[in-house]
């Protein structure tokens, strides 16, 4: 048994929580004062959906081994999140295979592995070819929708693939949507030059989800219509957002939430092995060389492109409070109840018998600046602190 004072990031309420057997077995008032003291905002654990690296450590990487992705989760407990699904980006087949089974193997060596990572999530390789929108994705590995890659990845994977995402408008697209979303998998739509047509055919298809919306787009699109309109005018359409300060900014990531409404928006990190790692020049295996610049900004060296992002989701919350007009505890909603939901899993909720997925979380208001404080997978401490 545990317990847990602070206050709850949904409300503000201050709160003795106790957990017991992996589960959340008791939360009642606390002092007021007590809570001050304690200087803790209790939050459910973060979940993220779109993951690539960290700390040195490439989920793209040809040497991808089991143990390497355990580590990558220890360092993603560490930082808050509980939960989150490594995303592979457009390689061979024979490559993306490779760093599946890694996974896989690394899903079967330990059991809390496996249980943080929900799904596996192919970002690629049936994306638009097009400068801007195919973004770092290098067009070599970029191929039409094949139904019988996806079969073949999914024995690679040990059935754990559960997210692709496509470019709609790619011959084969409407029925791999169609398909996957017969077999369960969640499809969207990213990396795209798309018609605001195509986004409809899409959503009526299965698409459910908008990958880091605002990104991975044409440098020049209509005013109107156009893909990103669609997207964010068709409620069917849950939407990622990548709110590190660079992916977008303060007024498109504001206007984009309030449009799409914080119930349907979703935060994630598109974390790369460069996060955690000093300022520099690097190769890297999406993207080539890359710059990561003091100020988080990871781009591919000599150019205006992103190559995904150098901050983990705890960063991107407070992003989204001090860029996107939100409260913490709306921008906490949109990275663990709504991503929880869209993945039909318990969690993203601090009450009685919810799962004991918890993060804690020093909150500096002036500075709108979040500190991981203490991280419990299940009832057991895996960052932050010990007992």
């Amino acid at each position: 048994m545990g317990e847990l004072v602070g206050r709850l990031v949904q409300g503000g309420r201050a709160v003795r929580l106790t957990y017991e057997d992996g589960v959340i077995a008791d939360l009642c008032a606390a002092d007021e004062a007590e809570a001050e003291e304690a200087e803790a905002w209790i939050a459910p654990g973060l979940v993220d959906l779109q993951v690539n690296g960290a700390s040195g450590i490439d989920l793209n990487d040809d040497d991808l081994t089991p143990g390497r992705v355990c580590s990558l989760a220890e360092h993603h407990w560490r930082a808050g999140v509980t939960a989150w699904c490594p995303t592979l980006v457009s390689a061979s087949e024979e490559a993306m295979a490779h760093r599946l089974a890694a996974i896989a193997g690394a899903r079967r060596m330990d059991p809390r592995v496996a249980a943080a990572l929900p799904l596996v999530h192919l970002e690629g390789p049936y994306l638009s070819p097009e400068d801007g929108a195919r973004g770092a994705h290098a067009v070599a590995h970029l191929r039409p929708p094949d139904l019988d890659e996806i079969a073949r990845l999914q024995v690679a994977a040990e059935g754990a693939i559960g997210m692709v995402t496509v470019a709609p408008e790619l011959p084969g697209a409407l029925e791999l949507i169609r398909s996957l979303t017969l077999q369960g998998l969640i499809v969207a739509i990213g990396h795209t030059s798309c018609t605001a047509q195509d986004v409809t055919r899409a959503v009526d298809a299965g698409a459910r989800l908008s990958v880091h919306l605002g990104n991975g787009a044409p440098a020049v699109l209509a005013r109107h219509p156009n893909h990103l309109w669609e997207q964010l005018a068709d409620d069917r359409l849950a939407a990622s957002f990548i709110a590190d300060g660079h992916h977008l900014p303060a007024a498109t990531l504001t206007a984009m939430l309030r449009a799409k409404g914080v119930e349907r928006s979703i935060l994630v990190s598109d974390s790369t092995a460069f996060t955690g790692m000093p300022p520099g020049e690097y190769e890297a295996h999406i993207g080539g060389r890359v710059a990561l610049t003091g100020d988080r900004r990871l781009s591919m060296a000599g150019t205006p492109y992103l190559a995904g992002s150098a901050v983990g989701l705890v960063d991107c919350v407070a992003g989204a409070v001090r860029h996107g007009g939100v409260s913490l505890g709306q921008a906490v909603q949109m990275a663990s109840a709504n991503p929880n939901g869209l993945l039909g899993r318990a969690g993203g909720a601090v009450r009685v018998g919810a799962p004991a997925d918890v993060t804690v979380l020093a909150y500096d208001a002036d500075r709108t600046r979040l500190e991981v404080v203490r991280v419990l997978l299940a009832g057991c401490v895996v960052g932050g602190g010990e007992g």
